[in-house]
């Protein structure tokens, strides 16, 4: 049985695929290109920017031109957060919820196509367990889900609406699963979450616990991937700056250079706090890479608090 699969978004959604991928390979299925014939084709979706609909549309089309027999499977934010419409796209024959993709292998024993897709999901609210994924097979990077879900209610965003509350796995599990990484010859893991800032294991265990057991493993480099500015501490910097292990690289959203624009956004600090951490990490950090998101026409934005950005 040939089965296909597409991820739009971010790192975690990456490492999510990759990871029910080759859990579905272990149990005989043969994954091939998108761009290739296939029995099934699972579309992995992001709810981040408007598109979301015209791209799961188009890779529904895609799909079916080059098997008009195959069944097609949406899952993921967007499944989570807009089902129903996902249920209009014509093709469309499951969609499956943030919960339910893990669990994709046994939603496929009935490979007949339906009139009406399905839809498997668990309510947002419930979304409350951890679930461990890693990409793995693809390159020598792996992407390693540490943390899931966010507490936080940035006005611009929906993820929280897909993803749950804030959650995160256990430190031994997560060094457990980089020595084993390492040892198939991956040469660089990334570790990611929604908000990987706020990591908390249920001992009260944080971010900076977890980065200092990391930083006793040799041989391996390790890249934290997109963190907030408000979860930056010294400690963290001062732990890197001095590592072997971590790459002296951070990616901070900024999202806006406007005070007023950030406090509409209902970000958790303003633009004297992100330029005092920049001026901090460069200061302590001499080769740091530093990279930055910013968001342009927000609500409310006039040229003037757009040229504070700039």
């Amino acid at each position: 049985m040939n089965i296909s699969f597409y991820t739009l978004g971010c790192k975690l959604n990456f490492s999510e695929t990759s990871f029910i991928a080759n859990d579905l390979k272990n149990n005989g299925f043969n994954e091939v290109n998108f761009n290739e014939i296939a029995d099934i084709y699972v579309i992995n979706t992001c709810t981040v920017t408007e598109n979301a609909n015209k791209e799961c549309k188009y890779l529904v089309r895609k799909a079916l031109r080059q098997n008009q027999e195959a069944r097609v499977i949406i899952m993921g934010c967007y499944a989570q957060l807009k089902p129903k419409e996902i249920q209009k796209i014509k093709g469309v024959d499951l969609i499956l919820g943030n919960n339910e993709k893990f669990k994709l292998q046994q939603y496929l024993s009935d490979y007949s196509k339906n009139e009406k897709a399905k839809i498997i999901q668990t309510n947002t609210t419930e979304l409350t367990d951890f679930r461990s994924a890693f990409s793995f097979g693809n390159r020598t990077r792996s992407f390693l889900k540490i943390q899931d879900g966010c507490n936080y209610k940035c006005t611009f965003c929906t993820i929280p609406l897909a993803r749950g509350i804030n959650r995160s796995d256990e430190i031994n599990n997560i060094i457990k699963r980089i020595n084993q990484l390492k040892k198939t010859g991956i040469k660089e893991i990334v570790l990611t979450g929604v908000n990987i800032g706020d990591f908390k294991t249920k001992n009260n265990k944080k971010l900076i616990d977890l980065l200092k057991e990391i930083d006793l493993i040799d041989n391996i480099r390790v890249r934290i991937s997109s963190i907030e500015p408000n979860l930056i501490t010294s400690e963290i910097i001062d732990l890197i700056s001095k590592s072997n292990t971590f790459v002296p690289h951070f990616h901070i959203p900024l999202q806006s250079g406007s005070d007023t624009i950030l406090k509409a956004m209902k970000r958790r600090y303003l633009t004297k706090k992100y330029q005092a951490l920049i001026e901090e990490i460069n200061s302590k950090i001499h080769n740091v890479c530093i990279g930055v998101d910013v968001i342009v026409g927000f609500p409310g934005e006039t040229d003037v608090f757009f040229n504070e950005t700039l």
